[in-house]
């Protein structure tokens, strides 16, 4: 007797039957009861899935902008087989590319930390971050994988603010940085980053590094 396929298969099978053009897929999964379809709508909680019932869906973007990309969805599946969540997948419907050529996006969190830095002079030693979230749905997961650098959280904005030194001292490195943006990127979390405060070229004595006064307190 044949095995169920688990939703981690089954999402690859979808993709397998695109067409060579999808730009993004719309895909429901059916539970078996309502007590699951709780337990799923928890854990896919980065992907922001809707939900009706004991169905749930999902929105997915090759190329970013409109969802969480095909990869995300696959990690987050397969953490339901591991939690033994049973289901079916169904393909809603897709919307394709036109022509051949990619089209425009918007940055991820990655390439938009890229182009911050690129903007600041050669001899930059130090920064301030901040990456704005779009939904307060996503400080949890956001805050545990930007926990290398120390995520602190600023006002009523959804979103942290951060350290980094490219040489020395207090804060991340910048590749450091980038791969905690490269995380959110995989689950699809999205943001604006932005540079508030950059030094350049600070020479410590005595201390580890420049200290920020940000609303009467230091950061």
């Amino acid at each position: 007797m044949l095995r169920p396929m688990s939703l981690a298969q089954q999402w690859k099978h979808i993709r397998s039957e695109l067409p060579a053009d999808w730009g993004t897929v719309r895909i429901a999964l059916r539970l078996a009861d309502e007590s699951e379809a709780v337990r799923a709508a928890a854990l896919l909680g980065p992907l922001a899935p809707g939900r009706a019932g004991r169905e749930l869906h999902l929105t997915s973007s090759r190329h970013g902008g409109r969802g969480p990309a095909p990869s995300a969805v696959s990690r987050a599946l397969a953490k339901l087989d591991s939690e033994r969540i049973r289901g079916d997948l169904a393909l809603l419907g897709t919307a394709d590319v036109p022509g051949t050529e990619e089209p425009s996006r918007r940055p991820n969190l990655a390439e938009s930390w890229d182009a911050a830095l690129a903007e600041l002079p050669p001899d930059w030693s130090d920064v301030y971050g901040e990456i704005e979230l779009t939904s307060s749905d996503h400080l949890d997961p956001a805050a545990l994988a930007l926990a290398p650098v120390n995520p602190a959280r600023y006002g009523e904005t959804p979103g942290f603010r951060f350290r980094g030194a490219r040489r020395f001292g207090y804060g991340a490195a910048p590749e450091m940085v980038r791969r905690c943006f490269e995380r959110l990127d995989e689950q699809g979390i999205p943001g604006r980053v932005r540079i508030v405060h950059a030094l350049s070229d600070t020479k410590p004595v005595g201390t580890q590094g420049p200290v920020w006064y940000v609303g009467g307190k230091v950061v």
